[in-house]
């Protein structure tokens, strides 16, 4: 035991000696700031060339194979917990506040979900560097096991797909590259830049940086020759309502008329939009016991020819099921004269990819009895269809996705239609509070718009709230923590994108191209 303490000691010491430990957690630390509310996005490609610089060995020059392996996935799995340790923060924030834990526990909790998720660049280093022999085998297969490593974070265990490199690209000029390649395309994209600029600066080698502009003019071509989405001779009002109710009153059952009088009381000056927006679960009474409410709402918005989706939990009791669920109540079409709402009713959507320990919690007969963080009230959720039909409201067809679901391009694409007009998520962030975790999660929303080409509704308990155009690239937004309404005209849009069509299968072709030759040029040497 005493040897076993000592030499961990030991290893620690060293670790606090070595530069380029120190070198890749501060690279990974240094990431956030490419994201969103920082949106620093150059500083994506120079983070990448300080951690591929961290995991190439250079005495006298890089080299590559089982030994190498080792220091690339120790250098790799430190630059990921900088990456993830200061990217996600915010979810500490909701550990902290509601999950009832020790500081110390819920700070180990912490670390364990970050040195999980610094597992998987670790392993896309280890990859590149075990299977190269030079420079050129270990660029390719340096972007074909991200390619993998990245896919994998994003279903393994549910998956958890966010801070993707593509994300810092919402903003940049590589943003026009998004309806062709999408989010995945464009992490490969911050790779192979990054890539090239530690060639440039540490080797001096010109030849990445030559081969990443002539992919990039030629995906800017495509790009240019390929674009088919205009905007349609249709406009519509859109009104969103903020309710900014506090998180430890939503599911108080001596609050829910107070909320819900709150979002009906805020929502009646503005009858006249053509489409009304409620945030994630804005009626907090199960929805077979809201039947008068409800009825009261379908009426209102019939009567001013208009329609209003919100988010409500549905309680079956037949099967025990719960559901986070949108419903519409109003106008289904133009031509209506009466409201279509009805309990059970097909024009409603079921949550699918549900948040783990906040939305359902594995192994709950273990982990429920520990602490209150495993214990939430509405974390006992069921898992709606992966496909379902877009929602129908006064004449649109709303393409829907609840809170974490954005994330999830695969999924929300999976949903598009070519008739779908709106891009529509709702959710509610008062867990994260002032965070940085909500403007990450608009920048998430904000990418889908992209590939898909469609406009963006967001509406959320306490923001971000707002409306975002993918072809002007313009969005309008009410501020956070206040209860707020947002009556803005929303420009419908037509034809459909090459990602919305393909998805990510052009991408994974080339992928598999890239990784095939790498292998072909590592097997000659």
């Amino acid at each position: 035991m005493i040897t076993t303490v000592k030499t961990f000691l030991t290893n620690c010491l060293n670790l606090a000696k070595d530069k380029k430990a120190w070198l890749a957690l501060v690279a990974g630390l240094l990431l956030t700031f490419s994201y969103a509310p920082f949106e620093a996005w150059p500083l994506t490609f120079a983070c990448l060339a300080l951690a591929i610089y961290t995991t190439q060995t250079t005495k006298p020059k890089p080299q590559y194979g089982k030994l190498a392996s080792k220091r690339a996935t120790k250098y790799g799995f430190i630059f990921g917990l900088g990456w993830f340790g200061a990217g996600i923060s915010w979810v500490h924030v909701s550990i902290a506040t509601f999950g009832g834990m020790p500081l110390i526990a819920s700070i180990l909790l912490m670390v364990l979900l970050c040195a999980y998720l610094a597992i998987y660049p670790a392993l896309a280093f280890m990859f590149a560097t075990r299977f190269a022999s030079g420079p050129n085998s270990y660029g390719l297969l340096l972007l074909s096991g991200f390619a993998i490593t990245e896919y994998l974070r994003g279903v393994v265990m549910t998956g958890f797909p966010w801070l993707s490199f593509g994300y810092t690209q919402t903003d940049s000029p590589l943003n026009q590259l998004a309806p062709v390649i999408g989010e995945f395309g464009l992490t490969l994209v911050c790779i192979a830049i990054g890539f090239a600029l530690y060639r440039l600066l540490f080797t001096r080698d010109f030849k990445a940086a030559v081969a990443s502009l002539v992919a990039l003019a030629l995906l800017f071509g495509i790009t240019h020759y390929t674009r088919t989405n205009s905007y349609s001779n249709k406009t519509i009002s859109t009104l969103l309502v903020q309710g900014n109710i506090k998180q430890h009153l939503r599911f108080d059952p001596s609050e829910f008329w107070t909320t819900m009088s709150k979002y009906q009381d805020m929502t009646r000056p503005h009858w006249d939009a053509d489409l009304i927006v409620w945030p994630e679960a804005a009626v907090p009474e199960i929805e077979a016991l809201a039947d008068s409410y409800l009825a009261g709402l379908d009426s209102a918005a019939s009567f001013n020819n208009t329609a209003l989706i919100t988010g409500i939990v549905d309680y079956q009791r037949d099967t025990k099921a719960i559901f986070n669920t949108l419903i519409v109540v109003g106008n289904k079409e133009h031509d209506d004269e009466h409201g279509h709402y009805q309990y059970l009713g097909k024009n409603r959507y079921q949550k699918h990819q549900l948040l783990p320990i906040g939305e359902f919690v594995p192994f709950e007969d273990i982990l429920r009895p520990i602490a209150p963080l495993f214990d939430l009230p509405m974390s006992s959720f069921s898992r709606g269809d992966q496909v379902q039909n877009n929602l129908r409201a006064n004449g649109l067809n709303i393409l829907p996705a609840i809170c974490y679901e954005i994330a999830f391009a695969d999924l929300v694409r999976g949903n598009y239609h070519n008739d779908s007009d709106i891009l529509f998520t709702v959710s509610n962030d008062a867990w994260f509070g002032a965070s940085h975790g909500p403007h990450q999660h608009m920048q998430i929303a904000r990418m889908r718009a992209l590939e898909l080409q469609r406009p963006l509704i967001r509406v959320t308990n306490n923001g971000i709230s707002g409306v975002y155009d993918p072809i002007s690239q313009t969005q309008v937004s009410m501020p956070q923590f206040e209860a707020d309404t947002l009556k803005v005209n929303v420009k419908l849009i037509q034809g459909d994108s090459i990602y919305s069509q393909y998805g990510n299968l052009p991408v994974w072709i080339v992928v598999v191209l890239m990784g095939v030759v790498g292998i072909a040029i590592s097997g000659k040497r």
